[in-house]
């Protein structure tokens, strides 16, 4: 019969097709994209682990290491607001020891981060490490409210005397960038250097893909935890002793 309309049915597959092709529109501006599986991993898969044992309360120099080699200063001053790594002092109530955790961008191997940017400047490379691109970022701060570790800040600051491998901008989001800049040259992050080198050894990074790295032996040998693991976000980032 012509002009004959498609039954309910019908519509509902139409839209479950279009949705899955398209991504569901939230709200202006907001999508929620659907991705597909990724492939089994060949490449890295940069973490690191975080050995609270041997991580002191009152040790700080992973702070000042990520500071100084990202130029986290505003005015002459250390910025009280952007801080890429930071130490949290946890107390269990029935033990009552404590610990002072270093926290940061988890580089999650789900980020909600990049879930919910409107522009992609939330991006995740095929190593695992997430960023943010500067030049498309527009300040909305999804990716800070999406974030269960509170690890983003947003400037708000004029800011001089900019590292060049770690750009900024007034009025956008950042985050620790697990020094990439160092990492694509071979080496590893700043607060993990410090740590190795006049600290207390807590810090080990590396290839959590790679069986015979140092990360993975010891990820597999002793017991670890993630930050928030029961969210499924699986995060890069393991700590022992926590």
């Amino acid at each position: 019969m012509t002009g004959a309309q498609p039954s309910n049915s019908g519509r509902r597959r139409f839209f479950a097709r279009a949705a899955a092709a398209a991504g569901l529109v939230l709200a202006p501006g907001v999508v929620l994209l659907t991705t597909k599986a990724k492939a089994a991993a060949t490449g890295p898969r940069w973490g690191l682990l975080i050995d609270l044992n041997k991580c002191p309360i009152d040790c700080s120099e992973c702070v000042t290491a990520c500071n100084d080699e990202n130029g986290l200063k505003g005015h002459g001053r250390p910025l009280t607001d952007a801080q890429w790594i930071r130490k949290v002092d946890v107390r269990d109530p029935a033990s009552k020891r404590e610990w002072s955790v270093p926290v940061m961008c988890q580089h999650c191997e789900h980020p909600p981060c990049v879930d919910v940017c409107p522009t992609g400047a939330s991006f995740q490379r095929d190593d695992g490490i997430v960023l943010v691109d500067k030049h498309i970022c527009i300040g909305c701060r999804y990716c800070m409210m999406a974030c269960p570790y509170k690890a983003r800040s947003f400037i708000h600051e004029d800011l001089t005397d900019q590292k060049p491998h770690a750009p900024r901008g007034k009025g956008t989001v950042e985050s620790c960038t697990l020094c990439v800049h160092r990492i694509d040259a071979g080496g590893q992050p700043a607060c993990v250097e410090r740590c190795q080198g006049i600290a207390t050894g807590a810090m080990t990074f590396g290839d959590l893909n790679d069986p015979d790295s140092a990360i993975a032996r010891r990820v597999a040998t002793y017991a670890t935890r993630r930050i928030r693991d029961d969210l499924g976000l699986a995060p890069g980032v393991y700590y022992q002793g926590l």
